[in-house]
């Protein structure tokens, strides 16, 4: 799973209360300001990155593009329109970055890239690789900025739940079991699993339906924290794991 998604160093690892920490980067006289930027630009910047290559620009544009737009969120007060009540921080990230592409460009093109101030977490030339092998779906550029952002959300979850097992001491059987979280019940082969882990079927099932269940409430936590409340859980869970059933 790629690191990507995570945070280098801060109080967590990996970054799950997303619109806090949206508010704690708007908030310029906060000394936590610049670290929660960065936090933002290292969950987020591929889907963003992967729209503006399939709007059509090339890669050393978008490359460009994509790390202006965060080096401006702050400078430009993007994040200033940014509050949880107005609804879901995917849909609020595309739109700033919409504008962004409207009324930037051209300034934006001139500047030496990330004009002084570009996050420094930003691998754009891996991300190139990344969307160079993904590009064949054909998606529109909306659809597979939200694919890619379920896709996002997927990673951070495995991240967490694999550093739950490591600090029980339970790596081997994370990576071993990890492979079905996602898989039909009746695609799983508990014999050769239970094999695997040395346990018994019955024992494996237990330890599988445990990981899948600790999964699931770790993904909606990870949605939830994304939406404006309680009530868009449910809508944006199914749309999510609409796009990511997408072939």
């Amino acid at each position: 799973m790629s690191d990507s998604t995570q945070p280098a160093g801060g109080p967590s690892q990996f970054v799950t209360t997303h619109w806090s920490v949206v508010l704690a980067a708007k908030d310029r006289s906060s000394p936590n300001s610049a670290a929660a930027l960065e936090a933002l630009c290292r969950a987020y910047w591929y889907p963003l990155y992967a729209f503006v290559r399939r709007q059509g620009q090339p890669a050393c544009d978008a490359q460009d593009l994509t790390q202006e737009f965060f080096a401006r969120l702050l400078a430009k007060d993007y994040l200033a329109a940014a509050a949880q009540e107005k609804g879901r921080f995917r849909t609020f990230l595309r739109v700033a970055l919409k504008r962004f592409l409207a009324n930037e460009w051209d300034r934006a093109r001139r500047l030496k890239r990330g004009g002084g101030h570009t996050p420094r977490s930003l691998d754009t030339a891996m991300g190139e690789e990344r969307y160079q092998a993904e590009r064949g779906d054909g998606l529109p550029a909306d659809r597979l900025y939200d694919r890619r952002w379920a896709m996002t959300l997927l990673e951070q979850t495995l991240g967490r739940l694999r550093a739950e097992h490591t600090a029980a001491g339970k790596t081997a059987e994370f990576e071993r079991v990890k492979g079905v979280l996602m898989a039909d019940r009746g695609t799983i082969e508990y014999g050769s699993l239970a094999a695997e882990l040395g346990l018994s079927e019955g024992a494996a099932r237990v330890v599988v339906h445990r990981l899948r269940k600790r999964f699931r409430e770790l993904f909606r936590a990870a949605v939830a924290d994304t939406v404006s409340g309680p009530g868009e859980v449910e809508s944006e869970l199914r749309y999510l794991v609409g796009v990511l059933d997408e072939t």
